[in-house]
């Protein structure tokens, strides 16, 4: 674990501190909530930050930081929300925050994230859309975990409504920092018939992209630097609006507001939709996307944000496996 900071500019400044499960030079995940985390320092608030925490960590983490006198604690994964709520209890007065966290707890351990069933919804539409072969392959962690059964789950279930023929298989990996478990999990998928690959990791997420490019098949990522590595088969990445999400609740703590709420971003919620799919800036997808697969997953977004579409999915849909 890896401890980095910016002094605030006098005493009376607010101060943030950011927890992250990997490395911020990841080019996914963690990098996501970096950015997220340069947008609280424009508020006028001092930050720090420590990569790479492990689980044993999260605790003796928090803790440090709130005795510090950091009034905003953030935990970049839902991993984080068990130590935020032990944690919390301890200090009433500060603000804990658990990115894609579950839940929220109490009067000041609050969860936000975008919403998984939106964007696994579009990138299940859209994989079965671009298949050749009627197979596609997804490459997840966290397996069980509400916003991982959201996410999955959803890709399942929009893939049949849009394919009813397609088959969607499911690898889970151990571990979301190693693109060498991602890559011969996309591997076996590609190996099995796959011939589009999307998934939802850190910086496991390269080795994902790696294997698509290798084996030419189609595959969507997390960020626009991720698009560089195989521009050839990136589709679209979902570029989490993490800078506006944190910026919203660390302006509420700089007004001296604390909440344990849950905050979900979507398509059907004001101010923000969370995320957005985009190949690079102003550009929603690759030139390999036709038209009218495109018009019909903007058909989607507005299912979504009417509240015409619910998706309520499963632990069986989001299962491991075809």
């Amino acid at each position: 674990m890896s401890l980095l900071g910016v002094a605030p500019s006098h005493a009376a400044s607010p101060k943030a501190a950011m927890l992250f499960p990997g490395s911020i030079g990841d080019q996914s995940w963690n990098a996501s909530g970096f950015d997220g985390l340069q947008a609280i320092k424009t508020l006028g608030f001092g930050i720090a930050y420590s990569e790479n925490v492990e689980a044993a960590d999260h605790v003796d983490a928090m803790r440090d930081y709130a005795r510090q006198g950091f009034g905003l604690i953030i935990g970049h994964s839902g991993r984080f929300l068990t130590a935020a709520e032990r944690v919390g209890a301890e200090f009433p007065h500060v603000q804990f925050i658990v990115g894609a966290g579950a839940h929220g707890n109490g009067a000041n351990v609050m969860s936000i994230d975008f919403d998984n069933r939106h964007f696994g919804c579009l990138l299940g539409v859209l994989a079965a859309g671009m298949s050749r072969s009627g197979s596609i392959g997804g490459v997840f962690g966290l397996e069980g975990l509400p916003t991982t059964i959201d996410m999955v789950g959803s890709l399942r279930i929009c893939a049949r409504t849009a394919r009813p023929d397609i088959v969607v298989k499911i690898v889970y990996v151990s571990d979301m920092e190693s693109a060498a478990e991602a890559k011969e999990a996309a591997f076996s998928l590609v190996a099995a018939g796959a011939d589009v690959l999307t998934g939802q990791l850190n910086a496991g997420q390269v080795g994902l992209i790696q294997a698509a490019r290798e084996k030419a098949v189609f595959v969507t990522g997390r960020s626009y630097d991720q698009t560089a590595i195989a521009p050839a088969q990136i589709l679209t990445n979902v570029i989490e609006k993490w800078p506006e999400m944190y910026a919203a609740a660390a302006a509420q703590v700089k007004a001296g507001r604390l909440s344990g709420a849950t905050m979900r971003y979507g398509f059907d919620t004001p101010g923000s939709s969370g995320a957005m799919l985009a190949y690079r800036p102003g550009v929603a997808y690759s030139d390999a996307v036709p038209v009218p697969l495109r018009q019909q997953i903007d058909a989607v977004c507005a299912r979504l944000a009417t509240g015409k579409l619910r998706i309520v999915p499963t632990a069986e849909d989001a299962r491991a496996g075809g």
